[in-house]
């Protein structure tokens, strides 16, 4: 199997994922966002209960109606689960701005810049994530996919190899097994 369809798969596969045993408390915070009504006290929990389910434009509809950084990172990350990249990087950027090593917000923006291929930004980006917290495993992996667009296979190997040591058995680990066997 080629690099070119084993990097596919990865990008495929981790496109179906939900971030995976991300169990993060709600923070209280406001952020600009225009709605028709107040929202319900458990839109924020709702909208993350439907991601974790998979039911993506369900948890949309949700964490459109709430405010705060939780709900924009969700947002985001739900918004790229659609494949809807462009509209996820806002509300990623929106809930970094807040924390800048939010794990959810983290991956989304990871997931929205590579799926726009701005290959560039998600490199600067996602190092500078890693920089300030280096045992997040999808900033690895989403930087991973930034270097491979740019055609830095060292640089996508060594992202890779740490991946799988924080997140051994993240949805993604066999097909990132597979590629680095692939460099062997």
């Amino acid at each position: 199997m080629s690099l070119k369809r084993i990097s596919l798969s990865i990008t495929a596969a981790a496109g179906l994922v939900a971030f995976p045993g991300l169990a993060l408390a709600a923070c209280a915070s406001s952020g600009p966002r225009a709605r028709a009504a107040a929202p319900a006290p458990d839109d924020l929990q709702e909208g993350i209960a439907l991601f974790q389910q998979g039911k993506f434009a369900a948890a949309e509809a949700a964490l459109r109606r709430a405010e705060g950084p939780e709900a924009s990172a969700y947002l985001a990350a739900a918004l790229a689960k659609q494949h809807k990249y462009a509209d996820a990087e806002a509300p990623a950027k929106a809930a970094l701005e807040a924390n800048a090593v939010h794990e959810v917000a983290v991956a989304a923006l990871g997931e929205s810049l590579v799926g726009q291929k701005k290959y560039e930004e998600a490199e600067a980006r996602l190092s500078a994530v890693v920089a300030a917290k280096p045992d997040l495993p999808y900033a690895y992996f989403w930087r991973a996919q930034a270097y491979n667009g740019l055609k830095k296979a060292d640089r996508m190997v060594a992202d890779y190899e740490t991946f799988l040591k924080l997140a051994p058995k993240a949805p993604e680990a066999p097909s990132v097994q597979q590629l680095l066997a692939s460099f062997r």
